[in-house]
């Protein structure tokens, strides 16, 4: 079966679904202060579901609604980051002010995530 990718902005997970079941997750924020990135800060792959490439494509799909959007993402996220780094042509770096400001807005609210 596919794994599907259903965004959960209110709760701010982007979630892989497979067989009716989450798989993995990105926890992110949104930034307060415009352009609004998408910050991702956590990615997860449950037990068993790991070496899929779940979260992979967990990240590109993150990459493709914010594009979608028209907002950059910040990758404060380790695994984000490291995915970012090695495609480029698909994660676009987000302005340094913009990425200073998500960091600043995780520092003063550790409920982000």
């Amino acid at each position: 079966m596919a794994v599907e990718f259903t965004d959960e902005r209110k709760a701010g997970r982007l979630l892989a679904v497979e067989d009716g079941g989450v798989v993995g997750s990105i926890a992110y924020f949104v930034l307060a202060a415009p352009p609004h990135a998408l910050v991702a800060v956590h990615t997860i792959v449950e037990p068993g579901h790991e070496g899929r490439g779940i979260a992979g494509g967990l990240v590109k799909a993150f990459y493709g609604i914010a594009a979608a959007e028209g907002v950059p993402v910040v990758p404060l996220c380790p695994y984000a980051a490291s995915w970012a780094a090695k495609h480029p042509d698909q994660a676009p770096e987000a302005p340094a002010a913009v990425v200073e400001a998500a960091k600043a807005q995780l520092d003063s609210d550790s409920d982000l995530w």
